[in-house]
């Protein structure tokens, strides 16, 4: 009986994490964000694997970023994922997605400077 009721708490607990950080994620609609990029991220999630593309847009020609590629996984609960961010020359940054009510919160923990330090993202696209 134990192992059952075990099984069904692991079981709720997947099916409530899967797929929250899924889709188009950017800084286009953040009110209290800088306006000088707009970091664009489109990712799928797959029980605790995350993969995708993040992109940096801006009037800055300095400040564009191209196509960048995402890989990460997904912590056992669910509301956070640890993500690498790899550009085609071979750079590479770490940043940490919170997710809350919605929204990601996106926080850099190290790598090179190809990412906002920290940044709210809403979601735009499923």
């Amino acid at each position: 009986m134990k192992k059952i009721i075990l099984l069904l708490v692991f079981i709720s607990f997947t099916a409530y994490s899967q797929n929250r950080f899924t889709g188009t994620w950017s800084t286009e609609n953040c009110k209290n964000c800088s306006k000088k990029y707009i970091l664009k991220l489109n990712i799928a999630q797959s029980v605790s694997k995350i993969y995708g593309t993040a992109e940096i847009t801006s009037d800055d020609k300095n400040l564009e970023s191209g196509v960048m590629e995402i890989s990460g996984y997904v912590y056992v609960l669910g509301d956070r994922a640890q993500i690498k961010i790899k550009t085609k020359d071979g750079l590479s940054a770490g940043a940490v997605l919170i997710a809350n009510d919605g929204t990601i919160q996106f926080a850099k923990r190290g790598g090179s400077d190809l990412i906002p330090q920290e940044t709210i993202l809403t979601k735009l696209y499923d």
